[in-house]
């Protein structure tokens, strides 16, 4: 098969290998000079693929995906396909599958999981669009995948794919903070003294052993205690997207919701909230109110919280 893929970053660059690896053409193209793009420009790309063309795009969710797909559907033909398979919102698929579908331009959305390790290991696809659309496509979904498993679902019409990936990211953001915590209380534990050994522990035999506790032992053998990692974890949109979703839908998700908002007060040097806190202790307890220096060492072991989060790989 031949693809068009647009956005050659850590993702994209890695994705065009993998699928040449597979056997198929992919002709490259990347606004940045040092990229290993093999064209230039969309419209070179456009006119180098032959169709029926399929173009992948791997490029920021939001603006920069909207003006790729406003571009390519002045220069792409009847019966050509778009695939995103950036972390877009899932409510924007199917305002890009009918301004496509205007041309006759198929579109097919793919939740991308993997991050810098699916080249070596393959990536999980989620996908939505029409049964006609995928299958066209299957190909490079089958040279993407990993081998000898699934890591693929045809999750639903257009909007589906993108919403699996939205939800699969806010569960990586709970176990996330779940083995952060569980690594602060560790480290502030007197009795416990070999944290780093601890968690090494855990991968074999038991039940919350994975690949994100892999992450986490990898981390901590290269920086014990994470002293040179800042403890600010970024969220990129799906984690929020996931709590939305589940108010509109009168879903509980006490842990997301809670992993989302500790994200949130990694951001915050000294918060403005703890501040309130023990201003009101001090009004009615009579508690001293601490300087901020004296608060330092406890500031610290709250960022050690976020820093294992900090350290695994964005969505993956």
């Amino acid at each position: 098969m031949e693809l068009g893929l647009i956005g050659l970053g850590k993702m994209g660059g890695n994705m065009a290998q993998r699928i040449r690896n597979g056997g198929h053409t992919v002709i490259g193209y990347d606004r940045s000079e040092s990229s290993p793009r093999d064209v230039t420009s969309l419209e070179e790309l456009v006119n180098r693929l032959a169709g029926p063309r399929a173009i992948w795009i791997m490029v920021p969710a939001g603006e920069p995906t909207d003006q790729t797909i406003q571009s390519l559907k002045e220069l792409l033909d009847e019966g050509d396909i778009v695939i995103d398979g950036g972390n877009s919102k899932y409510t924007d698929d199917a305002i890009h599958a009918k301004q496509l579908a205007e041309k006759g331009i198929g579109f097919v959305d793919a939740g991308v999981s993997g991050g810098v390790w699916g080249l070596q290991n393959g990536y999980a696809l989620m996908v939505g669009g029409s049964a006609a659309d995928v299958a066209r496509i299957q190909p490079v979904f089958d040279a993407l995948k990993p081998e000898g498993g699934s890591g693929f679902v045809h999750a639903g019409p257009v909007g589906a794919g993108h919403f699996a990936k939205m939800v699969h990211n806010g569960i990586e953001y709970g176990i996330m903070q779940a083995f952060a915590e569980g690594y602060e209380l560790m480290a502030a534990s007197p009795i416990l003294e070999n944290v780093t050994e601890t968690f090494a522990s855990w991968e074999n035999g038991t039940v919350i052993r994975s690949w994100l506790l892999d992450l986490a032992v990898r981390a901590l053998q290269a920086d014990p205690g994470l002293k040179s990692i800042k403890g600010y974890a970024a969220d990129s949109g799906e984690g929020r997207w996931t709590v939305e979703a589940a108010i509109e839908n009168a879903v509980p998700l006490p842990v997301i919701t809670a992993s989302l908002y500790a994200r949130f007060a990694s951001r915050q040097e000294d918060s403005p909230a703890m501040k309130m806190v023990a201003a009101l202790r001090n009004q009615f307890g009579g508690h001293a109110v601490e300087s901020a220096s004296d608060a330092a060492p406890a500031q610290q072991a709250g960022e050690a919280a976020q820093t294992v989060a900090t350290n695994s790989p964005a969505s993956s």
